[in-house]
């Protein structure tokens, strides 16, 4: 099924994970619609300002596949309205930045960006809700400290 000129519903569904363990990650109709403005408001308009695949490296996680990675009950991406994802050739930094100026959407999260490691570390997570009017703005930066994940609040994500 596709969802845009670029975007498949396999794709945003994939996850090692839940094959690995026989999960079903079958979104259901409202989760599916979600998914569907999050590619609409998000990941078309980065294709197509970029030129270059996005790759998605989490969307949709069912409660069972969310529960066993260890994500947060609150995820996101178990309602559909989230996706972590990268541009081969694109800073993380610059993906995060071009979202924040360009779409409307209700977290972007530039997680575990690190200069040193390259353009290319981390990856960015990035959100939208069905109901834009409900859409945060919000900008963070989550980095490790020990094994622990902490957020930062991110005004501007280019580097001065």
């Amino acid at each position: 099924m596709k969802l845009s000129k670029n975007f498949s519903l396999d794709e945003v569904i994939r996850s090692a994970t839940a094959t690995k363990l026989g999960i079903d990650n079958t979104p259901e109709q409202e989760h599916l619609d979600n998914l569907q403005v999050v590619i609409d408001e998000i990941a078309q308009p980065l294709r197509d300002h970029f030129g270059k695949p996005v790759r998605i490296n989490s969307g949709y996680r069912s409660p069972a596949l969310n529960e066993a990675i260890g994500g947060s009950i609150n995820s996101q991406h178990s309602k559909g309205e989230a996706l972590d994802l990268e541009i081969d050739g694109v800073s993380n930094l610059e993906v995060a930045d071009w979202i924040t100026d360009n779409c409307d959407y209700d977290q972007v999260i530039l997680e575990f960006y690190n200069p040193a490691d390259g353009p290319n570390s981390g990856w960015v997570h990035a959100s939208c809700k069905a109901d834009l009017t409900e859409n945060r703005m919000r900008n963070l930066m989550a980095l490790k400290d020990g094994n622990k994940t902490v957020y930062h609040i991110a005004n501007d994500f280019i580097e001065n």
